[in-house]
């Protein structure tokens, strides 16, 4: 799996490389360098819907000892940091995260039951977000064509979608523990009981339809407000343009990284996707290129100082643990 991660990887590289290449590189990038301190201010307003995003994961955890929202913000800064940067499919994220709210008196059914649940609703919202981006097209390019092809996208994962809620209201941990005990043998046996215990919080988690509700709805403004990061590099790029543009853009692009989850950082389609989009808004080539960049940039400003404070608070813990005691020495048979 590794190997696989590894070579769309570096196979996404080389078509990120490839196209600005075809474009000029000097081109793209002095595009991008008349952007100037407006890349650290795009990259910063990502903290934004990043803590809204933290708002709507909180309606999920159980109410008793739940986090503020200060400190998830910040586990979702790392969250995002560790899913952006790093070949973990982006569930290596959601891990992370389980570790620190469990840190702060989270029962682990109830953590692992609201990311899960946060993930689904997340899929929803995107969903949602992405249509309001094919809205969009039509309505200011009426390239239905292309309009056509994403929809077909989408609809080709509505029934994985929905399975994948069925699965959890029917026993997602169970199901995957059985499968565990029938390939391993009755090692893992004891995995089908835990797993029992996790789905049970799972549907405590489906039976509070209100805060679904909101849930699903901070998510969506979350991502209707992340679009300012396009509309704020696009302004310093030297090509403002309306919000509605901006929306329409970051609703497509989202769409497409996702598609590509098995690419790491979806490198090489975020930029493809960025010039067909940005194409069908006027933007030339080159400017889409430094936008994709700019989006880049981020992940630098924002995510890599994310992966150092998470590796950080986990030196931290390693230190702050008591060594073992060794045990005494017994003393052998009399002779």
């Amino acid at each position: 799996m590794i190997r696989l991660t590894l070579a769309f990887g570096l196979a996404g590289l080389a078509v990120a490389s490839a196209l600005i290449a075809y474009q000029g590189a000097g081109v793209v990038f002095a595009a991008l360098g008349a952007a100037g301190i407006g890349l650290l201010w795009a990259s910063l307003f990502h903290l934004v819907p990043m803590i809204v995003n933290a708002h709507a994961w909180q309606l999920l955890l159980a109410s008793r000892k739940r986090p503020s929202l200060g400190y998830l913000s910040w586990v979702t800064w790392l969250r995002e940091s560790v899913n952006g940067l790093l070949p973990v499919a982006r569930i290596g994220g959601e891990v992370v995260a389980v570790r620190l709210v469990l840190r702060r008196g989270q029962r682990i059914g109830a953590a692992v039951a609201s990311i899960v649940v946060d993930m689904t609703m997340g899929l929803v919202s995107q969903f949602a977000y992405t249509l309001l981006g094919l809205v969009l097209l039509i309505r200011y390019t009426g390239d239905r064509a292309t309009a056509a092809s994403i929809a077909l996208g989408l609809l080709v994962g509505v029934p994985a979608a929905l399975g994948f809620v069925l699965v959890q209201r029917h026993g997602l941990f169970a199901l995957l523990a059985k499968l565990v005990r029938k390939a391993f043998g009755a090692r893992f046996a004891g995995l089908v009981g835990g797993a029992e215990a996790l789905d049970r919080s799972v549907r405590i988690v489906y039976r509070r339809p209100v805060r679904l509700l909101l849930c699903l709805l901070w998510q969506l403004v979350a991502y209707i407000v992340a679009a300012g990061e396009i509309w704020i590099a696009l302004y310093y790029l030297g090509h403002p343009v309306t919000v509605a543009d901006a929306l329409l853009i970051d609703a497509l692009i989202h769409a497409v990284s996702s598609a590509a989850f098995v690419v790491p950082a979806a490198i090489g389609v975020q930029e493809g996707g960025f010039v067909v989009i940005g194409g069908l808004l006027g933007l030339s080539p080159e400017l889409s290129l430094a936008l994709a960049l700019a989006r880049r940039a981020r992940d630098i400003i924002l995510f890599l100082p994310g992966l150092l404070a998470w590796q950080v608070a986990e030196g931290r813990r390693l230190i702050a643990q008591p060594a073992p005691h060794p045990e005494p020495a017994r003393a052998g048979p009399a002779g």
